[in-house]
C-alpha cells in the first residue's frame, strides 16, 4: 500500500518536533509532502526557522517549507515562550538551517497543492493555530471537498482548557479559524488535551530514546528535557503529555485510540470561553456529527512506536 500523504502545519515547539520527527521517520506509512508554518508557540520567523531545523534534523532537507500566517483572522497572537522558551525548541542544540523557507505563502501552498492532487489524497495535520488552512478555505473553497481528513492537535472538553479555564491554546490562539474548519463540512479528527494527557513521557522513555545513540533521538530526549519543566504544578509526576505527536500517531495506528463521532463547535463569541471546544459527546443536540473526537490513547503501544520510528532517523 502507498503511503499516505500529508501536509503538516506547524508551530515549534518541542511536541511539534516530535509529531515531525515520528512522520518523518514513518516514511512505509507517510509521506510528508509539505510543512507549512504559522505563529503559535513562538512568532512566525522563529516557528519556520524550527520546522527546517526538524526537518535537517531528520535527514529529511528535502521536505519544503513554507512559511504561512503571522498572526490569527481576527485576534492578536498569544504564544508560549512560557512553556517552550525564548526559541520555542529550548533544549536542542541544532545549527542554523542550511536551507530556506520556500518563497510561496503557505496558504498559497495549501490552495495549489490540494487543487492539484487527487480529490481525497491528501491530508492536512494542524499541530499549531489552523489559520493557515483557515485562509486557504476561505481563499478557495474548492479544496474542502478534495481533501481526504484534517487531524488536528486542538481543543477540550472533559479536562476544559489549558490556555484559560475553557480553551486549549491552540484553538483560543485562533478560535475564528478552528471555526471555519470545523463548519466547512471537511472529514475533521480532534485529538484534544483529554487525549494527549493519558500520552504521558517519563524519563525511563527519554532514557531508552538516548540510548538508540542516533542524533534525532538524543536531540528530541533535549528538547523533551526542557519541556518537561513545565507543568509541575499541573502534573503530580515527573511525566508529561507529548501533545502533538498524538496526532503522528493516531495516523500510523488509530486501533490505540479511544474515539467517537461528535458534533463540536467552536465558541467565537463569549469573552470567558472564546475558543472553547464544545463537545456534544452524548449526542443531544441532534446536530450532524462533524468530528471524530479522541478521547484516550493505549500510551504503550504509543511510546513504542514512537522510541521506534524516531530511532530509526540517522
Amino acid at each position: 500500500m502507498a503511503p499516505r500523504k500529508i501536509i503538516i502545519d506547524t508551530d515549534p515547539g518541542q511536541d511539534d518536533a516530535f509529531a515531525l520527527l515520528f512522520a518523518l521517520g514513518s516514511p512505509a506509512e507517510l509521506e510528508v509532502v509539505g510543512v507549512t508554518t504559522v505563529g503559535g508557540n513562538v512568532p512566525l520567523k522563529l516557528t519556520t526557522e524550527n520546522a527546517l531545523k526538524v526537518v535537517e534534523l531528520a535527514g529529511r532537507a528535502d521536505v519544503p517549507v513554507y512559511a504561512g500566517c503571522a498572526g490569527p483572522m481576527v485576534k492578536t497572537l498569544m504564544t508560549a515562550e512560557y512553556v517552550h522558551g525564548p526559541t520555542g525548541m529550548d533544549g536542542a542544540d541544532l545549527p542554523a538551517p542550511s536551507v530556506a523557507a520556500q518563497d510561496e505563502h503557505a496558504v498559497n501552498y495549501l490552495v495549489r497543492t490540494i487543487m492539484a492532487a487527487p480529490e481525497g489524497e491528501l491530508t492536512v495535520c494542524t499541530l499549531g493555530p489552523m489559520t493557515n488552512l483557515a485562509m486557504a478555505m476561505v481563499m478557495e473553497p474548492r479544496i474542502i471537498p478534495r481533501l481526504r481528513e484534517v487531524v488536528l492537535m486542538g481543543g477540550g472538553f472533559f479536562q476544559g482548557g489549558n490556555a484559560t479555564p475553557a480553551a486549549e491554546f491552540n484553538i483560543f490562539v485562533d478560535p475564528h479559524a478552528a471555526h471555519v474548519v470545523f463548519e466547512s463540512g471537511v472529514p475533521v479528527t480532534m485529538c484534544p488535551i483529554d487525549c494527549t494527557y493519558t500520552a504521558e513521557m517519563t524519563v525511563e522513555w527519554l532514557d531508552r530514546l538516548r540510548a538508540t545513540g542516533k542524533r534525532a533521538a538524543i536531540e528530541a530526549a533535549n528538547m523533551a528535557d526542557f519541556y518537561r519543566q513545565y507543568g509541575s504544578h499541573k502534573f503530580a509526576t515527573t511525566a508529561r503529555p507529548i501533545h502533538d505527536a498524538c496526532v503522528t500517531g493516531y495516523l500510523l495506528a488509530p486501533e490505540i485510540y479511544e474515539q467517537r463521532q461528535c458534533n463540536v463547535t467552536i465558541d467565537i463569541v463569549s469573552p470567558e470561553t472564546i475558543g472553547m471546544t464544545v463537545v456534544d459527546w452524548w449526542h443531544v443536540t441532534g446536530r450532524r456529527r462533524n468530528c471524530n473526537v479522541l478521547r484516550r490513547i493505549d500510551p504503550a503501544p504509543f511510546f513504542e512506536l514512537m522510541l521506534e520510528r524516531i530511532g530509526s532517523l540517522d
